[in-house]
């Protein structure tokens, strides 16, 4: 090991003493001391969660489970080790964060992980700090940064100094083994160590299948952001009304994010009217008007890192819904409440999708690209297809209990003035399905 480019090791990261303020810890057992480094949830959070009778994570065995489904995955394949760069998997590795929306596009943070559980990260310049509460992570090194904005026309320079790090490393924890699984990394990176004689494997791979299958702690913090998220979404129903903006509407859910430890949302998919149709339209400055649809795609990161990704169509005012606007919302209501009900453990992704109900054949142009997805850290792995995707984007795969599946639906006609869209977030049992979303759907849109 190289030890000038060592900045901080096991011994630094006890230097955070967990009494020294007397204040304990909280309810996941983070200390109880909001001078800390690490972001988390707000004793408004930590309340209401209280209020809705929800146990939030441990942390320590909850970063100790993702470590091992790690490491699992690396020990199947005889692989070395994985090397990331994607802020989501190191997330998952270390459960540090550091600018994660800034980092997606600069590369400037990776991690190791051996395939006996050794943790280095590689941090921003200055930022070992970030870090020291976490006894997984045994080194914190600099040095990941070689995108052509940080390092200019001595980007290869800096990559090939980060593969021979790379390399020693290597030899330093598997011996003789060079596969290595990489998930994103600049061309330069990647083509440094294949000078070096490094096989690299499919890193995200591993990562996806690593993150898929949930362990109770997990299943927990998704409990509590969803239930962070569904209070914002209740908020953000209230503030529907005539007059307002899209935006205005939206700007609600980002702000009562922030307000319980939430992180970010990954998009901003609200419309109103007729931008209801066809889906995919980002809010902006439309007023909302009566008696009109207004739906949402939450598509949030809240507490925890954990993605919240609800879907939710309402009637702005208190005008009566339209009979082509039940008809859309019942076919939406019925299409997931069905694709839910036949999820058990075992299935393989192509029998949910043929047991999955058809949408009428004018939805079908228009339908969403998958009828469910993974969700955990944001939108993960599977992708289960419609019928008519299959061939051409289907891949096969088996659920598992502890899976976390988003089941969702977008109704519209090619030519239609609305649409509507409608999600719910469910969890893989050892006997069926269970349903962690709770927010109610629209009763007027569903009477006959």
């Amino acid at each position: 090991m190289d030890s000038a480019r060592v900045l901080s090791t096991v011994s630094s990261n006890r230097k955070i003493d967990p009494v020294r303020r007397g204040g304990g810890f909280k309810a996941d057992g983070s200390l109880n001391d909001n001078d800390r480094v690490e972001i988390g949830p707000t004793g408004l959070a930590f309340g209401e969660w209280d209020a809705l009778g929800l146990t939030p994570p441990t942390l320590s065995r909850m970063r100790e489970y993702r470590l091992q489904r790690i490491v699992g995955e690396l020990q199947k394949r005889d692989l070395a080790g994985v090397l990331l760069f994607d802020p989501l998997n190191i997330r998952y590795a270390t459960d540090t964060t550091n600018m994660q929306l800034w980092i997606t596009h600069n590369h400037a943070r990776a991690c190791f992980v051996s395939a006996a559980g050794h943790v280095i990260l590689w941090d921003f310049h200055n930022c070992e700090h970030l870090s020291a509460h976490l006894p997984l992570v045994k080194e914190v090194r600099g040095g990941a940064a070689f995108f052509y904005f940080e390092t200019g026309n001595r980007t290869e320079e800096h990559a090939a100094k980060f593969a021979a790090e790379v390399q020693s490393v290597l030899q330093e924890h598997a011996g003789s083994n060079k596969r290595l699984a990489v998930d994103k990394i600049e061309m330069a990176g990647f083509t440094q160590l294949q000078r070096l004689g490094i096989e690299i494997a499919d890193g995200q791979e591993v990562m996806e299948l690593a993150r898929a299958v949930k362990n109770e702690d997990e299943i927990n913090a998704m409990r509590c952001s969803i239930a962070s998220t569904e209070i914002a979404m209740k908020l953000m129903q209230q503030a529907s009304v005539p007059g307002v903006t899209e935006n205005d509407i939206w700007s609600i859910l980002h702000a009562e994010n922030i307000r319980r430890g939430g992180e970010w949302i990954e998009c901003r998919i609200l419309s109103s009217g007729p931008r209801t149709n066809p889906w995919f339209q980002e809010c902006g400055p439309r007023v909302v008007q009566e008696g009109e649809l207004l739906a949402f795609d939450s598509d949030l990161i809240g507490p925890y890192g954990i993605c919240a990704d609800i879907s939710r169509t309402w009637l702005i005012g208190e005008r009566a819904p339209t009979a082509e606007q039940k008809a859309l919302y019942r076919t939406a209501y019925e299409h997931i409440r069905h694709n839910m009900s036949i999820l058990k453990p075992g299935m393989s992704f192509r029998e949910v999708t043929e047991a999955g109900l058809l949408l009428p054949e004018s939805y079908r142009a228009q339908r969403y690209g998958v009828m469910m997805h993974g969700v955990g850290l944001c939108d993960e792995y599977p992708c289960i297809r419609y019928p008519e995707d299959l061939e051409d984007h289907g891949y096969d795969g088996v659920l598992e209990p502890g899976m976390t599946l988003c089941v969702e639906a977008y109704v519209g006609a090619v030519g239609g003035r609305e649409g509507v869209k409608l999600e719910d977030q469910v969890l893989i049992t050892d006997t069926g399905v269970e349903n962690l979303t709770s927010y109610p759907f629209e009763a007027a849109l569903l009477d006959a």
